[in-house]
């Protein structure tokens, strides 16, 4: 190829290699966001992977493992639990609530030699978000390992690993944070890595491991990455980390609580037989909330109608069974704003309006404001 047919520089494409200092320090800004003293991995893939890398690296035959589901990724954690020949005891919540920390703690009394709890922080599925800290208590005082999915809930909510005893906090960037979806984090312990080094069915060699990144990158100083790092997906990672500093994350946060308060009021003041899927407030998860359509309308038919004049609109219908009733306004990120939420409730309004039920858009546009302030 001639020096003439080179095409033009590309921002994306034409990129200086990213060293494993800069891959570093992109770590140690996730560790401060996640407010930890523990080992941080970044996994180049969509949270799946640490959330199943962490699940086999810490548990095999032995392990019996409380598995809290209050949302499909709960099933999804048991499946791969059970695949690994861990014993595992269920306890299953209505999608409409939230788990207690007194559920838990009679699921301990009823099956002492629970060793391993795994748990969804938000269930961004199902709209529902968890008490962490009151449960990671009570898993501190039976010694069990705590592993924790916060994908949904990081930047959204507080999450705290260190205070509330989390061995393996697993987050991503792609909802709360703003940010790409090809990456992903995991905050160790020193006991889940004690847990994972007595495995032996722990992934070596193999895309899953957390191992690996311990004994090759965090053990050899940080100086030589296993492999070439997804590039584009860690300066993304970056940016949105940096852009958290920038507004604070108690402002952030904050912003995500008031587009699910609003979302609330507006509904109920919307009318129309849509109302919160979560019964109380304090059990939705700031992420994203879910709705209940009225008897006779399918959820997917009326998120259809209503994204017919805005695709962009962050609305989607329930997944599975769960199409024909559950609708979630996914207000996070860049969404997590007043105008998303209007517009959100005013399409709704209209849909359900074409249906021929008696609804309120101004009303509930007015809630919104209110709510908001």
């Amino acid at each position: 190829m001639s020096e003439e047919s080179i095409a033009v520089t590309h921002p994306f494409l034409d990129l200086a290699p990213l060293s494993a200092d800069r891959f570093a320090s992109i770590e140690d800004r996730v560790a401060r966001l996640l407010g930890t003293e523990q080992d941080v991995v970044i996994m180049q893939g969509e949270a799946l992977l640490p959330l199943e890398g962490a699940i086999r690296s810490a548990s095999g035959p032995g392990t019996t493992a409380l598995n809290v589901i209050t949302g499909p990724y709960g099933q999804t954690f048991g499946n791969w639990l059970r695949d690994c020949g861990a014993t595992v005891i269920d306890l299953p919540v209505p999608f409409h609530t939230a788990v207690t920390a007194d559920r838990v703690r009679q699921a301990f009394a009823e099956h002492p030699e629970i060793d391993f709890v795994s748990l969804v922080h938000a269930e961004a599925a199902t709209g529902n978000t968890n008490p962490v800290a009151e449960i990671g208590e009570v898993i501190r005082e039976h010694g069990a390992l705590f592993y924790l999915d916060a994908v949904a809930s990081i930047a959204a909510e507080p999450v705290l690993p260190d205070a509330w005893g989390v061995d393996l906090c697993v987050i991503g960037a792609q909802k709360a944070m703003g940010g790409p979806a090809g990456v992903s984090a995991v905050s160790v312990s020193e006991r889940a890595w004690a847990r994972m080094a007595a495995n032996p069915r722990a992934p070596r060699r193999s895309y899953l491991s957390l191992l690996d990144w311990k004994e090759r990158w965090i053990d050899g100083g940080r100086t030589a990455l296993l492999h070439a790092p997804a590039q584009l997906e860690m300066l993304a990672l970056e940016a949105c980390v940096e852009r958290i500093e920038a507004d604070g994350l108690d402002a952030v946060m904050a912003r995500h609580a008031a587009a699910a308060a609003a979302t609330r009021a507006g509904v109920r003041a919307l009318g129309g037989g849509l109302e919160p899927y979560v019964h109380e407030a304090s059990e939705a998860a700031p992420v994203a909330t879910t709705l209940r359509v009225p008897s006779g309308v399918v959820a997917s038919e009326l998120v259809a109608r209503a994204l017919a004049a805005d695709p962009s609109l962050p609305l989607a219908a329930g997944g599975g069974a769960l199409a024909k009733e559950m609708i979630r306004v996914n207000h996070y990120g860049v969404d997590a704003t007043r105008s998303a939420v209007r517009a959100c409730l005013g399409a709704l309004g209209s849909a359900l309006g074409e249906q021929g039920l008696d609804v309120d858009v101004q009303g509930a546009l007015r809630a919104v404001e209110s709510a908001w302030r």
